[in-house]
């Protein structure tokens, strides 16, 4: 057994082998098999797939309107999900960083959003949101505003920006998290010093605070970035892409096109563009803010 232990110490690749596997199984063959299925067409039911090359990719991008409304929408989602989560987020973190009575209560009723499931949190707001019953609602009557009541999941132009309000609900505490074990690496005799020179609260975060909390800042940027190209559960149901496709995404439209559509085919390409999409975006920023690290 000795022997087994030393070898495994000189051999660490013995150690991750069974994670790899995993991962290799469940991550890895899953992206691999649905790249080649957005070369095929395939329904679902049938034993054969059928190559088509890029024929996939050519109708999605060429023919189906939908995809480019959901890509549209992808890209307001994903700029508001990398500003209004993280500086929500940092906010309530410098505020509970402080000694507050009470302090780790209100850091667990902040956080209790995130570890709720997704498709429980659309369906307590879709109560909320109900133009008749919900809790908005009956807020507005009580307050004199009952004859001006929006229908807040039912109109194209707005149901996108109502259904991220309940997005950023569920995200704010798990950028708050990240941001408050950040602030614990923040050097304590620079803050004072910064303090005892006369700098006020806003230079003292700005010279002190925010350069030692950037790996914090680069780490809750690029998960916000993942999480919100791929949104799919909140929206599915919430308002289910609509109404009118206004609040489709891409993540719920190649869902749509696989499960509900049965054309495997176009969703894997649509699935694999998102990637394509994610990759492109997260690696050169990953690469700027690692070199702009290592210069300062």
């Amino acid at each position: 057994m000795k022997n087994l232990f030393r070898k495994m110490e000189d051999e660490p690749w013995l150690f991750l082998a069974p994670a790899l596997l995993i991962y290799a199984i469940f991550a890895i063959w899953p992206m691999i098999d649905v790249t080649m299925m957005s070369f095929q067409r395939w329904n679902g039911l049938d034993p054969e797939r059928v190559f088509v090359g890029l024929s996939n990719y050519r109708y999605v991008l060429t023919q189906d309107a939908v995809f480019w409304t959901a890509f549209v929408n992808t890209v307001i989602w994903t700029l508001l999900s990398l500003v209004c989560p993280p500086l929500i987020g940092l906010l309530l973190a410098l505020g509970l960083n402080q000694p507050l009575v009470g302090r780790s209560a209100l850091r667990a009723i902040y956080y209790l959003p995130v570890i709720i499931a997704p498709i429980a949190v659309a369906t307590m707001w879709r109560w909320m949101y109900d133009p008749f019953f919900g809790l908005f609602a009956q807020m507005l009557t009580n307050w004199g505003f009952g004859t001006s009541i929006p229908d807040f999941l039912g109109n194209r132009e707005t149901a996108l920006y109502w259904v991220f309000v309940a997005y950023v609900w569920q995200q704010v505490g798990f950028s708050m998290v990240l941001f408050l074990a950040g602030l614990q690496n923040v050097d304590r005799s620079l803050v004072e010093a910064a303090q005892i020179d006369g700098a006020g609260r806003w230079k003292t975060f700005r010279y002190v605070t925010m350069p030692a909390i950037m790996p914090t800042i680069t780490i809750v940027l690029v998960l916000s970035l993942i999480q919100s190209i791929k949104a799919f559960d909140i929206v599915y149901g919430l308002t289910g892409g609509g109404p009118s496709q206004s609040t489709q995404m891409l993540a719920l439209w190649a869902f749509t096109q696989s499960m509900q559509i049965f054309d495997f085919g176009r969703g894997g390409a649509i699935s694999v563009i998102l990637l394509l999409i994610t990759v492109v975006i997260v690696i050169p920023y990953l690469r700027w803010s690692m070199k702009n690290e290592g210069r300062s």
